[in-house]
């Protein structure tokens, strides 16, 4: 039976593509007297959450900035901020002058306010009247435009987030493993006292059992004992629970070297469930202060990986 001790405590520093879903990335360009930024953030989150804010003229950007999110970024709070602003004359909006002129020509005729109101004066208030500033006429010439900057833009500051994210998983990862090899040294010492509690048991049984037969002049069958120690033996057993949580500590080093970046943190937190069971299980049937201890030990050290597998893309 293995002792449950990763593999990897032998090399705790070897890498592994394990990410973070904390991250941050961004990126910009100035094209055509305009500035384009886009930045993306990412928290923790048990699933996929997108918020994508852009400008009023970019709104139908979102459903293909969100699916790119998507294809880059399997968990997480994820939320881009992308600005556009415009210095060129192309941004400019278009005045209106039919609309602009019937407005002022009303206000003239009000009774009144005739010959009292100097329209150019209500200029500014006049723009804000519905239909007298226009979008610029190659709105969708400056829409596409804007798409083919932002898109790239978008790949560099999802690049930069993963670059992000891979080092602090890398950070995490040997942490984890520090962990884990923690455990499998309990787990060791644990499997090295097993064996001997029975035995113990064995003893102390028999030195209490000839007390008391000698005190009531009684002979106890050897089958008798047999018995005994047999059923004590059978519910003190743990060894399948050692060779269980050996098997998760191997899962979960395999886990931790997945290749291409495979997001694996629900998968690590489930075995973390398993891991834990495994220890309550080990607590609850063997009386041994020793093997008591170690197990607390272990739980410590399983609620810490609990914690950190949180983190984890």
């Amino acid at each position: 039976m293995a002792t449950g001790k990763p593999n990897s405590s032998s090399n705790p520093g070897s890498t592994s593509s394990v990410r973070s879903m904390t991250g941050y990335g961004e990126a910009s360009t100035t094209q055509g007297g305009a500035h384009y930024f886009v930045e993306i953030r990412s928290l923790n989150n048990k699933y996929f959450k997108s918020t994508i804010r852009l400008p009023d003229d970019l709104q139908g950007l979102e459903a293909e900035l969100e699916s790119r999110l998507r294809e880059r970024l399997s968990r997480g709070t994820i939320t881009l901020n992308a600005r556009a602003n415009d210095a060129s004359a192309a941004a400019a909006y278009e005045i209106n002058t039919q609309a602009l002129g019937k407005y002022a020509a009303q206000i003239n005729a009000l009774p009144q306010f005739a010959g009292k109101v100097d329209a150019g004066a209500m200029l500014s208030a006049l723009l804000h009247l519905p239909g007298v500033l226009q979008p610029p006429s190659n709105e969708e010439e400056r829409f596409e435009a804007a798409r083919k900057v932002f898109m790239p833009l978008v790949e560099e500051a999802c690049a930069e987030l993963l670059a992000m994210r891979a080092r602090e998983g890398q950070v995490l990862v040997d942490d984890l493993r520090a962990n884990l090899a923690a455990i499998g040294e309990r787990l060791g010492l644990i499997k090295e006292k097993a064996p001997g509690v029975v035995a113990d048991y064995e003893i102390r049984l028999k030195t209490r059992i000839e007390a008391m037969l000698r005190e009531m002049e009684h002979h106890v069958e050897p089958g008798d004992l047999i018995r005994e120690i047999a059923a004590y033996a059978e519910r003190t057993d743990i060894a399948e629970e050692i060779k269980r949580l050996s098997s998760h500590l191997d899962q979960f080093e395999d886990l931790l070297k997945s290749p291409g970046g495979k997001p694996v943190g629900r998968t690590l937190d489930f075995l973390a469930q398993e891991m834990l069971r495994e220890a309550n299980t080990i607590a609850s049937k063997s009386p041994d202060a020793n093997i008591s201890r170690a197990t607390v030990e272990i739980k410590g050290c399983i609620d810490r990986i609990k914690e950190q597998v949180q983190n984890i893309e």
